[in-house]
């Protein structure tokens, strides 16, 4: 588990390369930053990372992301081939219901 500022937890992210990391860390800040301003109590999020085998050996990512907001939960997932593409993804997804 890698915590980042106070409320930000990523879980899974210790095997990812610290160059990937550098940019992750700024996708997730950036999206974050925006849920700060758009939420009505922002508390806390968390993004958890699963890799995914599948028979035909592509790796494939599983991001999980639980952003509580007043105390009520708002999740995503995605799953994809590229990592910087599901994290996006699912961020994306929050800042759509958020926006809503």
């Amino acid at each position: 588990m890698i915590e980042l500022g106070g409320n930000i937890t990523l879980v899974g992210f210790k095997e990812i390369e610290p160059s990937k990391m550098i940019v992750l860390k700024k996708i997730i800040g950036n999206y974050t930053r925006k849920f700060t301003e758009q939420c009505k109590k922002f508390e806390s999020i968390t993004i958890t990372l699963k890799s995914v085998h599948e028979i035909e050996k592509s790796e494939k990512y599983e991001i999980q992301v639980k952003l509580m907001d007043n105390s009520k939960p708002i999740n995503s997932e995605v799953t994809d081939k590229n990592l910087f593409v599901a994290v996006d993804s699912s961020l994306k997804k929050i800042e759509a219901i958020i926006s809503s």
